[in-house]
């Protein structure tokens, strides 16, 4: 089994000062807009909370796993106690991962009152790197979907191969290919990671230097 610690990055809130001066359609999009897309970072707030215990809950699981190796088949009923401990961290694991999902969903809920506010942008210019924001984000989302459906995946097979621990006469031909599988599937989480975290910080980006280039008063950015 490889070490796991798969962090996401999050997306970055960034606060303005009084918006816009003036008051033609096209300020008051961008005012709207803005409004909405930082009302997408609180929604995922819930999901910024999953990271850190997710990732230690993860580390404490490689320590029970790491554990198990080093002992004998002698030792059985001490195995059987960790896998314990081990299956009930997966369930951990998987309640975290929950609450992931339903935060990028609230996400998702609020980020599509964004399509219409871009439509509305008279600009050309502004249009074109709003709607560039649009696509990257509902990238963004697609991605996290396969990722979830990854992580989930890696659960069930950490689960099998706990129960696998368990049982005084599994073969240790069938332990390897389990953990092949498992190592394999954790693989699909890194790569899939990888590329959520690029699309997120692809997007902060972006979004910074949209509020930028259309007269935002920007004061912080967290």
């Amino acid at each position: 089994m490889s070490i796991i610690r798969i962090t996401r990055i999050i997306l970055a809130v960034v606060i303005s000062g009084f918006l816009l001066t003036g008051c033609n359609s096209n300020e008051y999009s961008t005012e709207k807009l803005y409004q909405v897309l930082e009302n997408v970072v609180d929604a995922e707030k819930e999901f910024e909370e999953q990271q850190e215990p997710l990732v230690e809950l993860e580390r404490q699981e490689k320590e029970i796993y790491n554990e198990i190796m080093t002992l004998g088949m002698k030792q059985h009923e001490k195995i059987v106690t960790l896998s314990d401990e081990a299956l009930s961290i997966i369930e951990k694991r998987k309640n975290h991962l929950q609450l992931e999902i339903d935060s990028i969903n609230a996400s998702k809920t609020e980020f599509k009152k964004a399509e219409e506010i871009i439509s509305n942008i008279k600009d050309s210019e502004q249009k074109d790197k709003a709607e560039d924001l649009s696509k990257i984000m509902k990238k963004r989302y697609q991605l996290h979907n396969r990722l979830s459906k990854e992580y989930s995946s890696a659960l069930d097979r950490d689960k099998e191969l706990y129960l696998m621990l368990k049982e005084e006469s599994i073969s240790y031909d069938k332990l390897e290919a389990q953990v092949a599988d498992l190592n394999s599937t954790y693989q699909k989480v890194l790569d899939a990671n990888e590329e959520f975290n690029d699309l997120t910080a692809q997007y902060n980006e972006k979004k910074l230097k949209f509020y930028k280039e259309s007269g935002l008063n920007l004061n912080d950015e967290k």
